[in-house]
């Protein structure tokens, strides 16, 4: 037997209103199929059809009037009209999931504890508008929720830059690759290795001019880091492939800096190569290796040999050339 509705159930169940579904009525654009002894409406599956149909292209903006000529002419296939509804909805769930993870990064400043002037408001909002072309929601998060981690660093390395570049040595000197090295080291942690992030955040640095003001690198700046940058990337070039080059995994600076700490300590402790401190060290050390080279042996080979061929990749790596020799009598001292 067919289930029939009367109006306050359908509307009910509908989540409308009787005087819509009155409204529709009065306009004929849906007409309850049937009639109860005592007049009351009553609607069928087909009508309960047809306004899923209505209340569907009404969401997709359509007005009532056209509404009606579509479904009276066929021209509304109801099934199409559900995967219309859909793909609506999955797209005001993207556009409310990049809203939230706007708000999100607007909540972060709000908790870090400082009022920001209005500078920082409105150079904030001018980085977050040009970003919105080069990245999506969950990149721009990513890269302005690991902004704080890297803040600090990149504001030394900013200032040790501009010191360099005021005595006027040019790029391809010796003397800035230690500070290249820093620059790939921060960028590789920032993005969390991801290189395609890097090159994006680099095309659009130098396509928009309104990111050089304030207190970050200016152009000047990034040109002449990237120009000693790339003469560190052809030299690692020779030895590896740009597909090895993603690969490297990230490992953060201060594990780096740590490890170096702690041989120089021992270094400086004229402690032997063979001893239970040294020897502890030794597998801290490969493991760092092994994380930056992604448990690939031949990648791992491959950065070992650029590195005892080119001493310009030296200068500035995360172990001084001291520290590389104590470990590897460490390593040695195992061995024998």
């Amino acid at each position: 037997m067919t289930m029939l509705l009367k109006v306050g159930e359908l509307a009910k169940r509908a989540g409308l209103t009787v005087r819509t579904l009155h409204h529709y009525d009065s306009i004929a654009l849906l007409r309850p199929s049937a009639r109860s002894d005592s007049d009351y409406r009553l609607y069928n599956q087909g009508d309960i059809a047809r306004l899923h149909g209505i209340q569907a292209l009404r969401g997709l903006g359509l007005p009532l009037d056209e509404i009606g000529r579509l479904l009276d002419s066929g021209g509304a296939d109801l099934p199409l009209i559900v995967e219309r509804q859909l793909t609506a909805l999955e797209d005001q769930i993207k556009q409310a999931n990049a809203l939230r993870q706007r708000l999100e990064l607007l909540q972060a400043k709000f908790a870090s504890g400082r009022e920001p002037e209005l500078d920082d408001w409105l150079s904030s909002l001018q980085l977050m508008t040009t970003c919105d072309s080069y990245f999506t929601p969950a990149e721009m998060k990513l890269i302005f929720g690991n902004w704080p981690v890297v803040e600090a660093d990149w504001q030394q390395l900013v200032a040790d830059v501009h010191a360099l570049m005021a005595t006027g040595v040019g790029s391809d000197d010796p003397l800035v690759q230690p500070l290249a090295q820093r620059w790939m080291n921060l960028m590789h942690d920032w993005m969390r290795g991801d290189f395609d992030l890097m090159e994006r955040w680099g095309r659009m640095y130098f396509a928009e001019p309104g990111l050089h003001a304030g207190a970050g690198p200016n152009l000047a700046m990034v040109s002449f880091i990237d120009q000693a940058v790339q003469l560190r990337l052809g030299l690692l070039r020779r030895y590896i492939s740009d597909a090895d080059l993603r690969r490297i995994g990230n490992v953060p600076q201060h594990e780096w800096r740590a490890m170096a700490a702690a041989v120089q300590g021992l270094i400086d402790a004229q402690a032997s190569p063979d001893g239970s401190e040294a020897r502890a060290l030794l597998p801290r050390w490969l493991a760092l290796m092994e994380r930056s080279s992604q448990g690939d042996a031949q990648l791992r080979a491959k950065l070992q040999q650029a590195y005892e061929r080119e001493p310009l990749l030296r200068l500035g790596a995360a172990l001084t050339e001291a520290q590389r020799a104590f470990l590897m009598q460490v390593a040695d001292a195992i061995k024998a």
